[in-house]
C-alpha cells in the first residue's frame, strides 16, 4: 500500500472542479500532512473542535497490556505536547469503539472511555471524565449505565445539554435473562444520560429499545435540541439509519431518515454521522441495501423532522465509516473510505449542498479497508481549515496521522 504523503510535511495541491453543471466554484485543496503528536503504536483517533482549536484525542500503547489515552491541542498551527488522561490496563481497544475528547459548557473538556469488566469478552462499560483547568487534571469516572450487567456498553456520542454534556450510548442489558429467568431477548438498546460538571446525574433515557449491535451513534446540538442519529435494527432484520430529537422536554420515537430497507443479519458495524451548517442538518451513512454498496446524505431543517431525498456521494465501491462536517458558509462536507482493490482504499471527500449540489471528489489520503485502519475524523479549526486524522497501518506498527486541509473556492 501507498503511504499517505512520500514527504512529510509536503503540501499537495489539487485544483479539482468541485462541479461540472451544477454550479459549484472551483474547490482547491492542498493537503498537508503534519507531524502527528500521537507516536508508535497508536490508534482510535477523535477530532472535536472549539472556537479555540482542535483536539485530538487517541489510544497509545506503551508496553504489551498498558495503554494512554492522550490528547493535543492544535492552537495557531502547533499541536500541544500530547497530555494523558488516565493509563490503565483494563481499556477496551476497538478499532470501531474509541475514545473521545470534546469540549463542553462553561470552559470544562469532557473525555470518555471504555472499561472491560471481571468477565472479559464483551463486558465492557463507558467511563466520563471532565476537566476544569484544560486537561490538567481529571476528575474521578462516572458511570452513565447502571444496570451492572457484564454485557456491552459503548458506541458512545456526546453532546453539550445544559451547563454540562449528554451522553448517548449503545447498552447490551438485554443480552441477560430477566429477572424471571426466562430467556434473553438479546437486543442492544440505546439510552442517554445527562451530567452536568460535579453535578448529580440526570436520569436515564431510554431511546430506543431495539437498534443495530455494534454501529457507531452520533449527535449534534441544533437550534431545536439535541439530535441523535443510530442505525436501528427492526424485527424484520432492516437495519437502516434512525433519528430521535429532543423536543419540548422529551426525546422523540426513532425515525428513519430514509428507508433504503437494508436487510441484514449481523451488524456491518459502520454508523452514521451528523453535523449542522446554517439552519440545516446533515446525516451522512453507509448502506447495502440491494447488495449495492452506496454513501448517501440527507438534509433536513435543523429540527430534523423531515429529510429530504438522500444524495449518493461515493465513487462506486465504499467501505462506509462516513463522517460529515458543517461548514460556516452553509456547505457540508462528507468524507469516507472508497475501496481501490484488494485492501487498497482512499479516504474521500466530497462538497454537497443542502439543494442536492454535488462537488466532485477529493483524495485526502491513501488508506486500507482492513479493520486496523479504524475510521478516519474530520474537524474545522478557527481558521476555517480542516484536520483529518486516520490510522496509519501502511508500516508496522500503526500510527495515528494527522493532515491539514486548506479550503479555497477558486
Amino acid at each position: 500500500m501507498n503511504k499517505p504523503l512520500s514527504i512529510l510535511g509536503l503540501a499537495l495541491v489539487f485544483f479539482l472542479s468541485a462541479c461540472q453543471d451544477t454550479g459549484l466554484p472551483v474547490l482547491i485543496v492542498s493537503v498537508e500532512e503534519m507531524i502527528s503528536p500521537a507516536s508508535s503504536p497508536s490508534g482510535e483517533p477523535f477530532l472535536s473542535s472549539s472556537e479555540d482549536g482542535i483536539y485530538l484525542s487517541w489510544l497509545e500503547q506503551v508496553d504489551p497490556t498498558m495503554y494512554e489515552l492522550r490528547f493535543s491541542m492544535l492552537r495557531d498551527g502547533e499541536w500541544s505536547e500530547p497530555a494523558v488522561i488516565t493509563a490503565r490496563d483494563d481499556f477496551f481497544v476497538n478499532w470501531a469503539d474509541f475514545p473521545s475528547v470534546l469540549p463542553g459548557p462553561m470552559g470544562n473538556l469532557w473525555a470518555h472511555w471504555l472499561q472491560r469488566g471481571s468477565e472479559g469478552g464483551y463486558d465492557y462499560g463507558v467511563r466520563v471524565t471532565h476537566s476544569k483547568d484544560g486537561g490538567s487534571t481529571w476528575s474521578e469516572p462516572w458511570t452513565p449505565h447502571d444496570d451492572g450487567t457484564p454485557t456491552e456498553h459503548g458506541f458512545v456520542s456526546m453532546m453539550a445539554s445544559g451547563t454540562g454534556i449528554g451522553v448517548a450510548w449503545l447498552d447490551g442489558r438485554k443480552f441477560v435473562s430477566g429477572a424471571d429467568g426466562g430467556p434473553a431477548p438479546r437486543e442492544m438498546t440505546l439510552r442517554f444520560r445527562q451530567v452536568e460538571a460535579g453535578g448529580t446525574p440526570g436520569p436515564e433515557t431510554l431511546l430506543d429499545a431495539r437498534i443495530c449491535d455494534c454501529c457507531q451513534t452520533d449527535a449534534v446540538v441544533t437550534p431545536s435540541g439535541p439530535v441523535v442519529v443510530y442505525r436501528d435494527r427492526t424485527e424484520e432484520e432492516i437495519r437502516d439509519i434512525y433519528v430521535t430529537r429532543f423536543l419540548n422536554g422529551a426525546w422523540t420515537e426513532g425515525t428513519p431518515v430514509h428507508e433504503d430497507g437494508w436487510e441484514i443479519g449481523g451488524c456491518p458495524v459502520n454508523g452514521p454521522a451528523v453535523a449542522m451548517a446554517g439552519d440545516q442538518l446533515a446525516v451522512a451513512w453507509f448502506t447495502g441495501a440491494a447488495d449495492v454498496p452506496s454513501v448517501k446524505v440527507a438534509f433536513a431543517k435543523a429540527d430534523g423532522v423531515s429529510f429530504d431525498p438522500p444524495a449518493q456521494v461515493d465513487d462506486g465501491n465504499p467501505a462506509g465509516r462516513v463522517d460529515v462536517l458543517g461548514l460556516s458558509n452553509g456547505d457540508f462536507l462528507v468524507s469516507w473510505l472508497e475501496r481501490t482493490g484488494g485492501d487498497a482504499a482512499e479516504v474521500r471527500m466530497r462538497r454537497v449542498r443542502p439543494d442536492g449540489t454535488i462537488g466532485k471528489a477529493v483524495t485526502l489520503t491513501s488508506s486500507s479497508s482492513s479493520r486496523a485502519s479504524g475510521f478516519p475524523r474530520l474537524a474545522q479549526g478557527p481558521d476555517g481549515n480542516l484536520v483529518m486524522a486516520w490510522t496509519d497501518v501502511s508500516t508496522l506498527p500503526a500510527q495515528v496521522r494527522v493532515t491539514r486541509v486548506l479550503l479555497e473556492d477558486g
